[in-house]
């Protein structure tokens, strides 16, 4: 059911900073289910944000980069996160723990657990073979849990992914299409239920 006055803003986006990631179309799917129950939805790409490898001397001598404060407030400013996650040697992609880390620092006295806690999550992920991606996730899902946000039990997983899409980005097959839009739909529904 769409609410468009749900009140819930969901930060989405891929662990892949390739310009025709799979993980970026997959999003792209989940991104129309948290849409249309009525979420806020802001979609970013992770090619804008180019940050360093996290370097513990660099934050003490040049502070938290700039783009790494950009994605802390982005973060800070939305209620859940929706994520399409890549599967790299079954597990987390470089890319996205770097922004995990950064986006975990203490800053000005306080915890950079602030831009966590209390957050809701949403995981997918894609592969062009049969197991989705899905191994990755649970690496994903324990360091966000840790870090204090609830991630919600559904999660969805696209196999043969290198060619499930049509040529607008969507998933052809409609089963598929469905279960990645009910992922978005789900991560909204509970926010906002959380969020009360």
């Amino acid at each position: 059911m769409k609410d468009g006055n749900m009140g819930v803003k969901i930060l989405a986006f891929s662990g892949s900073a390739r310009k025709n990631s799979i993980h970026k179309k997959l999003l792209q799917n989940a991104v129309k289910g948290a849409r249309d129950a009525g979420a806020d939805v802001t979609l970013i790409d992770l090619r804008d944000f180019p940050i360093p490898i996290y370097d513990g001397d660099l934050e003490d001598n040049e502070g938290i980069p700039e783009n790494a404060q950009r994605i802390r407030a982005l973060f800070k400013s939305h209620d859940g996160i929706l994520l399409a996650c890549p599967e790299y040697n079954s597990s987390i992609t470089p890319l996205l723990k770097n922004i995990i880390d950064w986006v975990s620092r203490p800053e000005d006295g306080n915890s950079g657990l602030v831009h966590y806690s209390g957050k809701t999550a949403a995981l997918l992920a894609a592969s062009g073979g049969n197991l989705a991606g899905l191994r990755g996730l649970f690496t994903v899902r324990q360091i966000l849990s840790v870090l204090g946000v609830h991630v919600i039990p559904e999660q969805f997983g696209l196999s043969g992914a290198d060619k499930a899409f049509d040529d607008d980005g969507a998933i052809s097959n409609e089963n598929s299409r469905r279960m990645a839009e009910s992922i978005g739909a789900a991560l909204a529904a509970t926010t906002a239920k959380l969020k009360g």
